[in-house]
């Protein structure tokens, strides 16, 4: 196989037309057959084959520097920066991560998950290479999602602004930023970046210019007489009203035409925009027909799971309230929102990669009369965590968080791993904060917080199935449920962590160890029951899915220090860490937040 003779970029460029045609082929039967076995970004991997082998032809890295936003794009390129063999393993426990990785590889320089940010990359590192004299050619491959999140534009200005040489390979893939490419269209694009014509009509502005008493009005005229053409054949000059070049757009699947245009590119001073179009899925029909294996690896909401529970139960109250809607930031399917939308699709509205923005209009929503309900991958709510606090909380309005993967969540690794919320949000004066055990608790919070309008609350639920209980294991308000009574110790459970907490507790039983076990469900406020019945035990042991340190175990431990008896608590959760990839249940077994792990925690305080 081909592909097993590269090595590195370097490798690359001594291959023909037809060799890379055959490595192309190649190249996406290792992402289908990788992709199958163990989940991962497909269609935009198939889609971007030959952008990165141009860009691997012309730039040199790791010298020159190659950044992806998002990272889950860079598949083909961690394939022919040497390695290939970690396929084998792609997003496995001790295996290659599913984002590039800083600590696989030199070629790999920020991991990226969180999208939007490349550009600010970028600008910092231009400006770190023109203040060190490190000749260094800094390459920043955008999709067009990430286009969506004010954080590109801040760091799209800021590059215009400071004029540093950045190629900006704007990879377009499924939203369109051009009109239906024509060969004229294309004639002009080619012509636009080429650096003899650039200097030339550098050289001729300036002559213009210097013309006698006429000069400025020439130049005014000529300059308009090329907008009225750029306005016929390419998009509105957006970028180069912020000091960016724009070329564009080219054929996302032409080698040879891609690295044309990238090495004239790479000429041309000051930052410029390439846009290329590829397609999603290509090569590989299922992906290629299929709008969300285009997307990402997400597939349809899987029935008994949380996310599954989440979605029933708002259609449900869509139905009672007229006035609910629904916002979500680019990922309506994994969040559950595709029923409600296919329901009410005037009330549904998903603003792409803009959490922030999202916050701060679901807030303007609650001033208008309407209840907003936010879906949003647990992990990406930091990302807006100032409008939550003074946007939302800081007004007393009613918006509804319905954090999905929330907790350690498995194969995605650190930037996926929703283990901040709680900590952040118990902080937020005036946030009601649940988290269910089961499916039908989840139903029942949904139905209490729309129905309390008392200001902001937070509803989180990890990605693992839920299980289904009877009415008397359901809670119900701002109280915690008490699913069993003992003497010797006290388990407050958050969340999922359930399951394990009654686990060790059926194996602490086996040795005469008694165990009360209550589910928090109401993380903030507290419930007084609880905190009253647990200070009554020798031993309180908490268990959450969250960082330890702040969350809300600590705030149990808090109030159980107030009252008369203080009795020893010991708090269970995350450690303040980076935690990699790997399956969910194994690693929250490594950090001792499994049933034995909690059996064991107890064996040794009460020893």
């Amino acid at each position: 196989m081909l592909l097993d003779q590269i090595s590195g970029p370097d490798d690359l460029r001594g291959l023909d037309a037809s060799q890379l045609d055959t490595l192309c082929e190649e190249i996406r039967t290792v992402i289908i057959d990788a992709v199958s076995a163990h989940g991962g970004h497909l269609g935009s991997n198939l889609g971007i084959v030959e952008l990165t082998l141009a860009i691997h032809r012309v730039f040199e890295s790791p010298r020159d520097i190659i950044l992806w936003d998002t990272g889950h794009q860079a598949y083909v390129h961690k394939m022919v920066t040497g390695r290939v063999a970690g396929f084998d393993q792609l997003r496995k426990p001790g295996g290659m991560s599913g984002y590039p990785d800083r600590n696989e590889s030199d070629h790999d320089w920020v991991e990226n998950s969180h999208a939007s940010t490349v550009l600010s990359y970028a600008h910092g590192l231009a400006t770190a290479r023109d203040l060190t004299d490190s000749g260094r050619r800094i390459v920043a491959v955008v999709g067009d999602g990430s286009m969506t999140g004010g954080m590109a534009f801040e760091g799209l200005n800021n590059l215009g602004h400071s004029a540093r040489n950045v190629t900006i390979i704007l990879n377009d893939n499924g939203r369109s930023y051009a009109p239906t490419v024509s060969r004229l269209g294309e004639s002009l694009a080619r012509l636009r970046i080429n650096p003899i014509f650039v200097k030339q009509a550098t050289r001729v502005d300036r002559l213009l210019g210097e013309l006698p008493k006429v000069g400025k009005e020439a130049q005014r005229a000529v300059e308009a007489a090329k907008a009225a053409v750029r306005e016929m054949w390419e998009p509105t000059p957006f970028f180069e009203n912020l000091g960016v070049f724009y070329s564009g757009p080219f054929d996302g699947h032409d080698i040879e035409g891609l690295e044309t245009a990238l090495r004239n590119a790479a000429e041309i001073d000051g930052p410029v925009v390439v846009h290329v179009r590829t397609q999603k899925g290509r090569g590989y029909a299922p992906a290629e027909n299929d709008p969300i294996k285009r997307m990402h690896d997400m597939g349809s909401v899987k029935p008994g799971t949380y996310t599954d529970a989440f979605a029933e139960a708002l259609v449900k109250a869509g139905e009672e309230y007229p006035e609910l809607v629904a916002i979500t930031a680019a990922m309506p399917d994994s969040t559950g929102l595709l029923p409600f939308s296919e329901r009410f699709p005037d009330r549904c509205f998903d603003v792409g990669i803009a959490e922030q923005h999202a916050v701060t209009a679901a807030a303007g929503m609650a001033m208008g009369g309407l209840k907003p309900v936010i879906a949003l991958y647990a992990t990406f709510l930091t990302r807006a965590i100032d409008q939550v606090n003074l946007d939302v909380g800081l007004h007393g309005q009613s918006v509804v968080f319905c954090l999905d993967r929330a907790g350690i969540t498995g194969e995605d690794g650190p930037s996926h791993h929703g283990i901040l919320d709680m900590v952040l949000l118990t902080k937020v004066p005036g946030m009601t904060v649940f988290a269910p055990s089961s499916y039908q608790d989840l139903q029942v919070m949904l139905e209490e917080a729309l129905a309390r309008d008392a200001g902001p609350v937070s509803i989180r639920w990890p990605k693992t199935p839920a299980r289904s209980v009877g009415e008397a294991q359901v809670g119900s308000g701002l109280r915690a449920r008490k699913a069993r009574s003992g003497t010797d110790v006290c388990f407050l459970s958050v969340g999922k962590m359930l399951d394990a907490v009654e686990e060790a507790a059926d194996a602490l039983a086996a040795e005469g160890i008694t165990s009360t076990v209550w589910d928090v469900r109401c993380c903030k406020p507290l419930d007084p029951e609880m905190i009253a019945d647990a200070a009554a035990h020798p031993l309180v042991i908490t268990a959450e899915d969250g960082i330890r340190q702040g969350g809300v175990g600590s705030a149990i431990a808090d109030l159980i220090s107030d009252t008369a008896t203080h009795p020893r608590v010991k708090v269970l959760g995350v450690p303040v860490a980076y935690i990699p990839h790997g399956k969910a249940d194994q690693i929250l077994a490594d950090l001792g937040l499994d049933g034995v792990g909690i059996a064991a925690a107890t064996r040794e305080l009460r020893s």
